[in-house]
C-alpha cells in the first residue's frame, strides 16, 4: 500500500484490511502519530484512548488474520463526540459539571460500533453539553479548523469534523439539534448526515433538546456514512423517540447517478430570507449542473418560511434545555461556562404556553415540510458559508441567525452535508441534501453521486503546516489541553 493511511477512506481501508495489504494496528498507528503531531493545535480531542485503540487494533488484527473481517468497520478507527456515554471513560460533555463522570455502561451506538469491530481513538472536543458554543472557560479548549486553524470547524461536533478532516480518525458520531453534524462537516469539508429523527438510537447521549436531539455519523465520503449508519441505526425500545422500521442496505442504494431523481430548492430561503454570499451561490449553482448532468431534474419549491422553522425550535429546544440543566443552574451555576449559562436562563423565561403552541406550530411545519416531497425527490440547499475566525460568540446569536438545517431538525427529516469545493482561501463550500423521511439511501446515493463526480475528495488539509504549527505550540507551551486547565 502506497500513501497515507490516515487520509484513506473506510471503505478503501476495508477492502485492504480485507485483503490483508492493511493491518488494523497500522492504520490505527498513522491515526495516533497524526493525533499526536497535530492535535496539540487542533484540540479535536477532549480525551485521547490510544492503549485502548492499539488492543483493540491488535485483536482485530489477530481475527482477522484467522477468520477474515466481521465486515466493513473491523479494524478501522472512529472516535466519539465527547456526549456519547463509554463504559470506564470519561464523558464530559465539554462541562465543568461533569469533568469527572466515568459511565458504567456504553451507549448503544458505542455498543454497536465496538461489535463491529471499531477501534475507538478517544472522545472529540464538542460545545458544552452539545450547545454552548466556541468557549475558553470550560473543561478543554475549542477545536481548530484544520483548513486554516484561526477559523473555528462550527457547530457542536466540531473536534468530529477537525479529526476526520485531518486524518485523526476516519469516522465519528455526533449529535445534531440544529445542524451540529452538518455545520461541523460543511466548515471541515467531509459529509456528515442527521438521519431521520429516531433512526439510530440516542439513549446513553448527553440530551440537549429531547424532541429536536438526532445522532449521526461523520466521515469523509458519503459511502462512508452509508457503512456507518448500516451499523448503529435501529430500533431501541428503551429509547422513548426510537422508530421501528427497517433499516435498508444504504451502501447498495449508491448506483453512482441521479438518473430520474427530481430535486427540489427552495431558493426563497437563500435569495430573500437569509441571502447567501455570491461565492456560495456560485458553488451552489455549479452543484446543480452538476446533479443535472448525473440524470436529476431541478425545479424550485416553495417551504414555509425559514424564519418559521428557525423561530419555533428555538423555543422549543431553549424550553428543553433548561429542563435538563435546571437543578445546576438553580445549585452550582458557576459549573458552566458563561455562553451555556445565558442560554439556559433563557429557557426559564418562556412560558407554558410558549412551549406548546411551538409544539403546535412544528406540526404544521413538519407536515408542509413533508408535502413538498410529494412532487420533488430530494430537496437540495447551501448548507453553511464558509467557517470564519475562532472567536467567542454573542450568546444573542443563535436569536439573530437563522441558518438552513434547523428546518430539518424541526421537520424530523434526514438531511446531509457534503463539500462543494473551496473558496479563494481555501476554506470549503457546502451542500446540503435532504429527503423523505427514513430515505436516508437516496440522500446518500444523491451525495455519492455527487462526490464521485467531482474532485473535492482529492483535496486534504496542509499536515505539514499543521505539525509545524503544533510543534510550535508546544515549544511555546500554548494551545493545548494541559495549559488551558492551568489558566
Amino acid at each position: 500500500m502506497s500513501g497515507d493511511p490516515a487520509f484513506l477512506t473506510i471503505a478503501e481501508a476495508s477492502r485492504l484490511i480485507a485483503d490483508k495489504a492493511l493491518s488494523p494496528v497500522e492504520l490505527a498507528e498513522a491515526c495516533l502519530e497524526r493525533m499526536e503531531a497535530v492535535d496539540a493545535v487542533l484540540c479535536s480531542y477532549i480525551t485521547p484512548t490510544p492503549e485502548l485503540a492499539r488492543t483493540q487494533a491488535r485483536a482485530a488484527e489477530a481475527q482477522i488474520m484467522r477468520d477474515g473481517p466481521r465486515g466493513p468497520l473491523h479494524g478501522i478507527p472512529y472516535s466519539l463526540k465527547d456526549i456519547y456515554e463509554t463504559a470506564g471513560i470519561r464523558t464530559t460533555g465539554q462541562s465543568r459539571s461533569l469533568a469527572d463522570y466515568v459511565p458504567a455502561h456504553d451507549c448503544p451506538a458505542q455498543r454497536a460500533l465496538n461489535a463491529a469491530g471499531g477501534v475507538l481513538l478517544g472522545k472529540t472536543t464538542t460545545w458544552e453539553f452539545a450547545h454552548g458554543g466556541p468557549s475558553w472557560d470550560v473543561v478543554a479548549p475549542p477545536a481548530r479548523n484544520p483548513w486554516n486553524t484561526a477559523r473555528h470547524p462550527a457547530g457542536s461536533s466540531s473536534g468530529s469534523g477537525a479529526a476526520i478532516a485531518a486524518g485523526l480518525c476516519l469516522a465519528s458520531m455526533g449529535s445534531d439539534t440544529g445542524g451540529s453534524i452538518r455545520m461541523p462537516a460543511a466548515a471541515c469539508g467531509i459529509a456528515g448526515i442527521k438521519p431521520t429523527y429516531g433512526r439510530v438510537s440516542r439513549r446513553g447521549v448527553l440530551p440537549n433538546s429531547f424532541s429536536h436531539d438526532h445522532t449521526g455519523p461523520m466521515a469523509w465520503t458519503s459511502e462512508d456514512l452509508a457503512i456507518l449508519l448500516a451499523a448503529v441505526a435501529g430500533h431501541d425500545p428503551l429509547d422513548p423517540g426510537s422508530a421501528d422500521r427497517p433499516v435498508p442496505d444504504y451502501r447498495a442504494a449508491l448506483c453512482g447517478h441521479a438518473k430520474g431523481l427530481k430535486i427540489g430548492v427552495p431558493w426563497a430561503w437563500m435569495e430573500q430570507e437569509a441571502p447567501i454570499s455570491a461565492g456560495s451561490r456560485q458553488a451552489l449553482d455549479t452543484a446543480l449542473e452538476v446533479l443535472r448532468g448525473l440524470g436529476a431534474t431541478v425545479q424550485p419549491i416553495a417551504l414555509p418560511s425559514l424564519l418559521a422553522y428557525n423561530d419555533c425550535k428555538r423555543v422549543i429546544a431553549m424550553s428543553e434545555l433548561f429542563s435538563i440543566h435546571q437543578q445546576t443552574l438553580r445549585t452550582q451555576p458557576d459549573l458552566f461556562g458563561a455562553s451555556l449559562r445565558y442560554r439556559i436562563i433563557g429557557g426559564a423565561l418562556l412560558r407554558a404556553e410558549d412551549y406548546v403552541q411551538a409544539m403546535r406550530m412544528r406540526a404544521e411545519l413538519a407536515a408542509a415540510t413533508q408535502a413538498a416531497f410529494d412532487d420533488v425527490d430530494v430537496i437540495v440547499t447551501h448548507c453553511a458559508e464558509p467557517a470564519g475566525k475562532l472567536e467567542p460568540t454573542s450568546p444573542h446569536w443563535m436569536f439573530t441567525h437563522p441558518n438552513y438545517t434547523t428546518p430539518f431538525n424541526t421537520s424530523g427529516n434526514p438531511a446531509l452535508s457534503v463539500c462543494n469545493g473551496f473558496d479563494a482561501d481555501g476554506m470549503p463550500f457546502s451542500l446540503q441534501i435532504a429527503g423523505r423521511l427514513f430515505d436516508e439511501a437516496t440522500v446518500l446515493r444523491v451525495g455519492d453521486a455527487y462526490e464521485k463526480a467531482t474532485a473535492w475528495r482529492a483535496r486534504r488539509p496542509d499536515i505539514a503546516a499543521l505539525t509545524t504549527e503544533a510543534a510550535a505550540c508546544r515549544a511555546a507551551g500554548t494551545g493545548t489541553t494541559a495549559e488551558f486547565s492551568a489558566a
